[in-house]
Formats: structure tokens, sequence, C-alpha cells
């Protein structure tokens, strides 16, 4: 084999793991951290998806409404920043992080079913720009709010 085609299968065969290499040094990682009140949020690029849990939609049962912030709204940490009504209760959602309200889910208005069918991917409530990161740092990772949500079933 000559070392012209030796040369260009070695190059050939690494282009595809280069680009791939090159891709994943792009990636963002979203991080998702929740509230011993159930709400959760997931950041990525600095600003923070809001919504509700699994766990408390389950305990709520259907929604019938939602409330929810206004863009452009300033938010505190712990500050309430809309409400959940369902057909057995209601109860209001508490931002678990700081900043400024930069988006909300429009579609909960006319379909605020979605919190009960997908309360963590299409049913989040508010994107909300963090002013301090290291709230997180107060959060509760995935495991540590399971084991949460295990000791207040019991």
């Amino acid at each position: 084999m000559s070392l012209a085609i030796l040369s260009a299968r070695i190059v050939r065969s690494s282009a595809p793991l280069t680009q791939a290499a090159s891709f994943s040094a792009f990636r963002t990682y979203a991080t998702k951290k929740y509230t011993a009140e159930h709400e959760w949020v997931s950041v990525e690029g600095g600003v923070g998806t809001i919504g509700i849990t699994d766990f408390a939609q389950k305990a709520l049962g259907d929604v019938v409404f939602v409330e929810s912030p206004a863009v452009g709204d300033e938010v505190g940490k712990d500050e309430q920043i809309g409400a959940v009504e369902s057909v057995k209760a209601a109860s209001d959602i508490l931002s678990p992080v700081s900043g400024e309200v930069v988006d909300v889910n429009e579609v909960l208005s006319s379909e605020p079913t979605l919190i009960n069918s997908n309360p963590e991917d299409d049913g989040w409530i508010a994107k909300i720009k963090l002013s301090d990161e290291a709230e997180l740092e107060s959060l509760m990772d995935e495991a540590t709010y399971k084991a949460h949500c295990d000791a207040e079933e019991h």
C-alpha cells in the first residue's frame, strides 16, 4: 500500500471523529435542580426554565388553570411567580431562583393540562435569566429530591 493511500485512509477515517469532538466541545449541558416545595429549574446558558414537578402535579390532580408571571418581571428566590389551580386544590408557584422573567409558556393559558401530561418538559411555566447562579447550590439534585419525595409519601 502506498503512503498516499494510507495517509488518505487515516485522514478520512479520523475526520468524523474530529468533527464530533469539536462539536461536543461547544455543547452546553443543562443543570436541573429541585425545591422542597416541588418546583424544578433547569438552567442552561444562565437562563432557568421553571415548572412544577411530576410529584406536585400528581398531588394536585387535574390542573384547570395556570397563572404565570409577566415577561420583564423581576423575581426573587422563593417569591411567588404564579399559581396552579386544580379540581382538588390551588398552589402557589415559588421561584427557585432570582432574576428577570424572559419568557412564559403561553400555551398553558389554553392547555393547562400540559402540567399533568408533561410537567417537566412541555408544561414549563417561565424562563428566568438568573441574577445569582450561586442560588442553585441551595437546591436539591435529582437523587436528593427523590429521597425527599419518598420521605413525604411515608
